[in-house]
C-alpha cells in the first residue's frame, strides 16, 4: 500500500460476500439457517473457511505495479456484524495488512450489513455514520447506506459510501420503488456534500440488485454521478459481477463524482481463475459460490469483486 502511495495509486475494491455470517445465534434477526443446526449446516469449520476464502478473495484484488499491493479500500455487503468483521481483519490471513473498518448495523430482518475497510497508511478517517430508509408501505426494513469521509495522504477529503440496496425479491417491477428510495437518499447525501465542497471527490460503492439499465442507476447518474464500472468485464470468462442462469449480470457498481473520474485509471471485474468454476449446465464459467442452493460448496461467493484505480497525481 504504501508503494502505491508513492505511485499515487489508490485501489477500491467493492465486493458482496454472499452471506459472511458467524455461527452465533442472535435473538432479534432471522439468522437461524446459518446455525449448526439449520438447513445449511453452519459450523466453525465452514465459518473459518468462509472468513479466509474472503481474505485470500480480497488479497488477490491487489496491485502490483513493481511488486504486490493491498487494496486500500474495500466496500463489503452481507457481513453479519462486528465479530466477523474483527475475525477477518484480525484473526484471517488479513491480520498483518492493518486493516481498520466501520460497519452499519442496520434493521434488516437477517442481519447482514455493509461494512468499509481502510488502510490506514492510506486514509484518516475523520466521521462515519449510517443513513437509515425509512421503508415504503410493504416494504421490509433494509440494510442502511454506510457513509464515510476522511483524508487521503495529499490532504484531500474523500466521500464514500457503501450500499446493498433491496433485492429483487417477488418481483423487479413490485420492488422497483425500494430501490429508487435508496437512489433519493444517496442523491440527497450528494447534494448536501456538494453544497460545502462543489468539486468533492465522491465515490459509492455496493450491490445496488440494478443493472446499468435499471431506474435507480440512471437516477444516480442524472444527479451528476458517473457508473465508471459500467463496461466492466473480467479477463477469464466473466462478463458480469453475477451470473443468474445463462446470463451475466452487473449488478455491483462503483460510482463516482466528476472530480474522481478523471482521475480514474481503470475500472475491472475481478474474475482470478481460483474465484470461477465451470458451468456445466449453461456453458462457460460461473462464480464459485459458497451454497448452491443449500448445497455447500465450500467457494468464495456468488458475485465477483469488482477492483477501481485512481491516480492521485491526475487533475
Amino acid at each position: 500500500m504504501i508503494l502505491n502511495l508513492l505511485l499515487g495509486i489508490i485501489t477500491f475494491v467493492e465486493l458482496n460476500c454472499e452471506n459472511l455470517f458467524d455461527t452465533r445465534h442472535d435473538t432479534l434477526k432471522q439468522d437461524q439457517e446459518y446455525l449448526a443446526d439449520g438447513v445449511r449446516h453452519w459450523n466453525r469449520h465452514r465459518y473459518w473457511d468462509k472468513v479466509n476464502h474472503i481474505a485470500k478473495e480480497i488479497i488477490s484484488c491487489g496491485d502490483q505495479p513493481t511488486g504486490w499491493q493491498l487494496p486500500d479500500f474495500v466496500a463489503l455487503c452481507e457481513v453479519e456484524n462486528d465479530s466477523v468483521m474483527r475475525d477477518l481483519t484480525q484473526r484471517s490471513s488479513l491480520r498483518n495488512a492493518g486493516y481498520q473498518y466501520v460497519m452499519t448495523d442496520s434493521p434488516d430482518e437477517r442481519g447482514i450489513d455493509v461494512a468499509l475497510l481502510y488502510s490506514p497508511f492510506s486514509f484518516r478517517l475523520l466521521h462515519s455514520h449510517a443513513i437509515r430508509i425509512e421503508p415504503l408501505k410493504k416494504m421490509r426494513p433494509t440494510r442502511d447506506i454506510l457513509y464515510a469521509t476522511g483524508t487521503l495522504v495529499n490532504g484531500d477529503t474523500l466521500h464514500v459510501m457503501v450500499v446493498h440496496a433491496p433485492s429483487r425479491f417477488n418481483g423487479e417491477k413490485k420492488t422497483r420503488p425500494h430501490r429508487l428510495l435508496v437512489a433519493d437518499r444517496i442523491n440527497a447525501t450528494v447534494d448536501s456534500i456538494r453544497a460545502q465542497s462543489p468539486d468533492a471527490q465522491i465515490i459509492i460503492m455496493g450491490d445496488f440488485n440494478d443493472e446499468a439499465r435499471d431506474a435507480a442507476v440512471k437516477k444516480m447518474e442524472r444527479a451528476g454521478l458517473y457508473d465508471i464500472s459500467q463496461d466492466a468485464k473480467g479477463c477469464n470468462g466473466a462478463k458480469g459481477t453475477y451470473k443468474y442462469k445463462s446470463r451475466w449480470q452487473s449488478i455491483d457498481h462503483i460510482l463516482v463524482s466528476d472530480a474522481l473520474r478523471r482521475r480514474m485509471v481503470s475500472c475491472v471485474i475481478h474474475d482470478a481463475p481460483f474465484l470461477l468454476e465451470e458451468d456445466k449446465k449453461y456453458g462457460g464459467v460461473k462464480p464459485l459460490r459458497n451454497y448452491t442452493g443449500y448445497r455447500y460448496n465450500n467457494g468464495y461467493s456468488d458475485h465477483l469483486p469488482l477492483v477501481a484505480r485512481f491516480d492521485d497525481n491526475k487533475q
